[in-house]
């Protein structure tokens, strides 16, 4: 793959999802035909297969990983699936039917008394983008504001096992659940959700990304491997692709994570698959250590976003 037009013809010859994306986000070009496609073929069609017909996929709402009913509205939320398509609507209905803890949120076991945060904000990124009605969310939306940790970010821990520290995985997946919510115009407590994503925003930055805000050391060498799908952990091209969707400008604290992508660009013009995480899924999208196009479709467009490169 040495041409600007033969890594055009790869990225066009992938699934009809990733197909979808990349006419969309850099060739510039509205195409619902192949969005409507994403039903009917390729990974979409296998995971909408994938369902019971109690609306439930894997053994319910979180397990197992990552072919359980939450991770699966996830993989689907991020295919692009047509946003009106009945089959994610009928899932998390089941959901807020089965899973609304005491605190509001949704939660693995009603047994367990918190809610966990990253899987409320994941929630809130697919829940928002398969149209779910507003009134159905409020009680999402009040728990999420209501575990905000002082340093502008959250954790996953922090309600549960005492953590005074945000965390970059629980930080980020409820930052996606915020930019959906907002983008799909829901409106219920939206000026307090714009500074939370802001403080958010602003606690990422302040660890470049990736670094301890206190020594500069890499907090942790997972974060700058490239994965897809991404399911809970934090990596750098997951953040960039976050700020990028959200139209965030470019910050010099960002300067660091983007070095490190430009460094794994391929002399094939592509990116490769570097992390996988462990758990039984419905089928593996790619192939780790081989060129991935999600991964090269996601870096492409952050570049493009901050300048870096046609």
């Amino acid at each position: 793959m040495e041409t600007t037009e033969t890594l055009i013809r790869w990225l066009d010859s992938g699934d009809v999802s990733i197909r979808y994306q990349f006419h969309r986000d850099l060739l510039d070009q509205n195409r619902p035909d192949l969005q409507a496609e994403i039903q009917a073929k390729g990974w979409g069609v296998r995971l909408l297969a994938a369902q019971r017909e109690d609306g439930h996929w894997g053994r319910g709402f979180y397990m197992p990983k990552w072919t359980s009913t939450h991770y699966t509205l996830l993989d689907l939320r991020h295919l692009n699936l047509a946003q009106d398509h009945p089959a994610p609507r009928r899932a998390i209905d089941r959901i807020l039917e089965e899973q609304l803890g005491s605190d509001g949120g949704v939660n693995p076991s009603r047994t367990i008394e918190q809610s966990d945060i990253c899987i409320n904000g994941m929630f809130l990124h697919y829940a928002c983008y398969f149209q779910t009605p507003e009134d159905a969310l409020h009680s999402i939306v009040d728990y999420l504001v209501s575990v905000q940790m002082a340093d502008g970010g959250f954790n996953c821990n922090s309600n549960r096992f005492g953590a005074v520290h945000s965390s970059l995985h629980t930080t980020l997946s409820v930052l996606e659940g915020l930019l959906t919510y907002r983008q799909r115009g829901y409106t219920y407590r939206l000026n307090e959700l714009k500074a939370i994503e802001e403080a958010s925003r602003e606690f990422i930055l302040q660890h470049r990304l990736y670094r301890s805000d206190r020594t500069g050391k890499v907090i942790n060498k997972r974060f700058l491997m490239l994965s897809f799908p991404p399911r809970w952990f934090y990596d750098i091209l997951r953040a960039l692709d976050y700020f990028q969707a959200a139209g965030v400008a470019y910050d010099e604290r960002m300067a660091d994570a983007l070095e490190v992508l430009l460094k794994k660009h391929r002399s094939d013009g592509t990116w490769p698959v570097q992390a996988k995480h462990a758990g039984q899924v419905h089928f593996d999208m790619e192939v780790t250590g081989k060129p991935s196009r999600w991964n090269t479709l996601r870096a492409l467009r952050v570049l493009r976003h901050f300048g870096e490169g046609d």
